[in-house]
């Protein structure tokens, strides 16, 4: 709508003489909290509140989400070491215990067992069926690969259908066992089921 995007800096995109700049901030109430630098606002430590449960100025953060959010961030940028070393020195771990089970089994490749599982964390019926699809759905395929065509087969007609959920998926799966060149056309690679047991 007529903003010219600047490249520079925002340190660059400043606009006429400095003694201007100052003469402007020596006008103004928040001169004070101008004065200051960067580093020293981010430097100063977040405040716990009266129970230790909320962090901040305003006592509106909860510590323990906070620390989940920052640890998310390092495992997502690739700092594992840092993220699990958040989790054991906070006390507060990412996942629940059930949770860290669950994608320790589909991991493994143990497939009722990570069904059976997720029954218990508590999610709704759709989000209960649509994961138990994902789920079955890698089973189905790792048993094509290894060439269990009737074990296949068998999860297809038994424990997928039944679910009710992306019948049009269901039926691009079934199509896999007549021609395994579907598994192209569905952008399945080999890399996708590599390393898990079946």
């Amino acid at each position: 709508m007529g903003v010219a995007e600047d490249s520079e800096p925002p340190l660059k995109r400043v606009k006429g003489p400095l003694e201007e700049s100052k003469s402007l901030l020596e006008d103004h109430s928040t001169t004070k909290f101008v004065s200051c630098s960067l580093g020293d606002q981010m430097a100063r430590p977040l405040t716990s509140q009266g129970d230790g449960e909320t962090i901040g100025s305003q006592g509106v953060i909860r510590k323990a989400e906070f620390i989940k959010i920052i640890t998310r961030a390092l495992y997502s940028l690739g700092y594992d070491k840092s993220g699990a070393l958040l989790e054991e020195e906070s006390g507060i771990p990412l996942h629940s215990s059930m949770v860290n089970l669950f994608m320790g089994q589909v991991t493994n490749g143990k497939w009722h067992d990570s069904v059976a599982t997720l029954r218990t964390i508590g999610l709704s019926d759709e989000i209960m069926k649509s994961a138990s699809f994902l789920i079955l759905e890698q089973k189905f395929l790792e048993l094509l690969k290894m060439e269990k065509v009737a074990a296949a087969l068998d999860t297809l007609r038994n424990e997928i259908v039944p679910l009710y959920v992306n019948l049009d998926r269901v039926h691009k799966l079934a199509s896999c066992i007549i021609s395994p060149s579907q598994y192209i056309r569905l952008g399945i690679s080999g890399q996708d089921t590599e390393g898990t047991k079946g």
